[in-house]
């Protein structure tokens, strides 16, 4: 049985990590609000630009000269994920869910006769997958240490898979993260980015009537500045979205291990009275032992 000092250690102990998970908690959920803001304002205007590139490259994905990054580079043999995972944990399972469908993608893959390389976003996703797949990497990106990401670190990630895919490193390339739906709940999502997808709904339409549109400057000078400002923005909403799923992540967790903190100080606290109670009573015993002897 442990001693009442054992006991009152490990009571003070469980309240200082109560206050820790208490303040963790509070510090996510003001996050969230402002990172969830960002995630939701981001929706629109990155499925108005798939909508988009949707329009204009069904013009072009048939011409010889079409774009690598709209078309790919015709052949379907090696694999790039870019996972996208927070840099710190204390959330919950937000970090390995992602962790899971990245490796069930590259099983399924590899499966397929497939070549796969791994470019992560963030230190937790690097971790996770480096224990099994540590040969396929191409590169880890961290914002460790960043208040507040911007589109400008996006870019930077897009710069590094426009550069590869010209150097013809892969020729398909997907986004694994975790989208945003509410706090308590992130979905883990798999989407292609190279070659450009053709949005649900978009060949069914195309049977009917069409407008015809004139573009200046043509289909492929726009394309040409829009395919990587795109694969920007894709990768900039997946990165707001994992930053809101992370702290909403975050504060559940907190939450629950504040709760269980409390559930234990109050099981530790019975215990101490107990025995504070039993040692009560047996010095209580040896005094009347005592003095009957006497």
């Amino acid at each position: 049985m442990a001693s009442l000092k054992d006991l009152r250690m490990r009571i003070n102990s469980v309240k200082n990590t109560r206050k820790i998970t208490q303040a963790m908690k509070m510090v996510a959920a003001a996050k969230l609000r402002r990172a969830q803001a960002q995630a939701e304002a981001a929706r629109p205007y990155a499925e108005r630009m798939e909508a988009i590139l949707a329009s204009l490259g069904a013009a072009v994905a048939a011409t010889p000269g079409a774009p690598q990054m709209l078309v790919g580079t015709g052949a379907d043999r090696v694999h790039l994920l870019v996972v996208v995972t927070a840099d710190r944990g204390l959330a919950g399972g937000f970090n390995t869910n992602v962790g899971r469908l990245a490796r069930a993608r590259i099983r399924a893959l590899e499966a397929e006769g497939k070549v796969v390389k791994i470019l992560t976003v963030g230190r937790k996703g690097a971790s996770y997958l480096k224990r099994e797949f540590a040969s396929r990497f191409a590169g880890e990106i961290s914002f460790m240490g960043k208040k507040r990401i911007e589109f400008s670190d996006a870019e930077s990630v897009a710069v590094r898979v426009t550069e590869m895919l010209e150097a013809g490193e892969f020729d398909v390339c997907s986004l694994v993260y975790n989208r945003f739906q509410n706090v308590i709940s992130q979905i883990p999502t798999e989407q292609r980015l190279i070659p450009a997808p053709l949005p649900e709904g978009q060949a069914a339409a195309a049977t009917g009537p069409q407008a015809l549109y004139d573009y200046e400057p043509d289909e492929e000078a726009i394309l040409a500045s829009l395919l990587p400002r795109n694969l920007a923005i894709q990768i900039y909403r997946a990165v707001l979205e994992s930053t809101a799923g992370f702290y909403g992540s975050q504060m559940t967790a907190m939450d629950n291990a504040t709760r269980n903190a409390g559930d234990m100080i109050n099981r530790l606290t019975l215990n101490y009275n107990r025995t504070r109670q039993a040692n009560i009573t047996r010095e209580l015993i040896e005094i009347i032992s005592g003095a009957e002897a006497l």
